[in-house]
C-alpha cells in the first residue's frame, strides 16, 4: 500500500517530473475547504494504485512559482503527470469515480 505524499517545492523536478512512474498531484492549500474534502480521495487512491503511481499533494503557498508555471488559478487542482508532461488536469473537488474515469485510460501499459 502507497502512501499520500507531501511534495516540497525543491523536490518538484526530481520527485514529479523525473518520475519514471505516473504522478496525481493535487495542487492544494491548508486552507482549503474542498482540498480537505479531496484528501481521503487521494489517500484511498493512493492506496489502491499501490506502487503503480505516486499520488501527492502540493501547497501552493509553498510553492507558487510552480503553482503559477502550470496556471494554477483554484484549488484544488489535480495534475496527472506521465513522463514529465501534463496529461490530465481537474480543477475542484473530483469524486474518486471521476478521477479514476480521467486518469486509469492512461495507466494502461503501452
Amino acid at each position: 500500500m502507497s502512501e499520500f505524499h507531501e511534495i516540497e517545492g525543491d523536490k518538484f523536478e526530481s520527485d514529479i517530473l523525473q518520475s519514471e512512474k505516473p504522478v496525481l498531484l493535487e495542487f492544494s492549500a491548508v486552507w482549503c475547504g474542498p482540498c480537505k474534502m479531496l484528501e481521503p480521495v487521494m489517500q484511498e487512491l493512493a492506496g489502491d494504485w499501490g506502487d503503480n503511481v505516486l499520488v501527492a499533494k502540493m501547497d501552493v503557498d509553498q510553492s507558487p512559482q510552480i503553482a503559477g508555471s502550470y496556471n494554477i488559478l483554484s484549488i484544488p487542482t489535480t495534475i496527472l503527470f506521465k513522463g514529465g508532461e501534463v496529461i490530465e488536469r481537474m480543477v475542484g473537488f473530483q469524486p474518486k469515480e471521476r478521477i479514476l474515469e480521467k486518469v486509469e485510460p492512461h495507466l494502461q501499459p503501452a
